[in-house]
């Protein structure tokens, strides 16, 4: 049975915690292959700051470097608000035989009681916190436990810098650069 890690979010932009997130995930609980899957409209964000297209093209350029990592688009083409339940039962019918482990920073872990229909989601993923050293983070639910070490690094504060005019070199990779610079993304 394939152990499939799947990580959601806006990537807007993506970055090398996003990546080191799923790297330790892979290695901590010997995942076969992690997906990204950028959302169209998360329900609890504001609007992306950039296209669907764009957070997609952006996220394949981050992960094309490891062979285990893959970029899946099946809320893009939804559109519309992405609650991970539907995603999850999508992915199930298309993979029945696959186990999956739906990746979450340990800051989201306490807000699990507020996911669209919980109770249902609980019974067909299982749940990882990856956390950072020496955090603690407590749910209801069961959560897979992930450390990582301490990488400070936000998709808010890179359009942050972006927008003041500073370098976002070491903060996210190269080809993720080029793309925001080619289509002048965040100015």
């Amino acid at each position: 049975m394939k152990r499939i890690g799947l990580f959601g979010g806006t990537f807007d932009p993506p970055h090398y915690g996003h990546l080191l997130m799923a790297e330790q995930a892979y290695q901590q609980l010997a995942l076969d292959e992690v997906w990204f899957i950028p959302s169209y409209q998360p329900p609890h964000k504001e609007e992306a700051k950039t296209t669907a297209k764009d957070r997609v093209d952006m996220t394949k350029a981050a992960t094309q470097g490891h062979p285990a990592f893959h970029v899946i688009t099946l809320e893009v083409e939804r559109e519309g608000k992405s609650y991970t339940l539907n995603t999850i039962q999508t992915l199930k019918e298309q993979f029945p035989a696959y186990q999956f482990y739906f990746i979450i920073g340990g800051d989201m872990v306490e807000y699990l009681p507020k996911w669209h229909r919980i109770e249902e989601l609980v019974e067909l993923v299982t749940f990882v916190g990856v956390n950072r050293p020496g955090s603690t983070t407590n749910s209801p639910y069961p959560v897979e436990k992930v450390e990582m070490p301490l990488i400070d690094i936000s998709s808010t504060m890179i359009r942050k810098r972006l927008k003041e005019g500073q370098s976002i070199r070491y903060l996210t990779t190269p080809e993720v650069i080029a793309i925001i610079n080619k289509y002048e993304l965040y100015s």
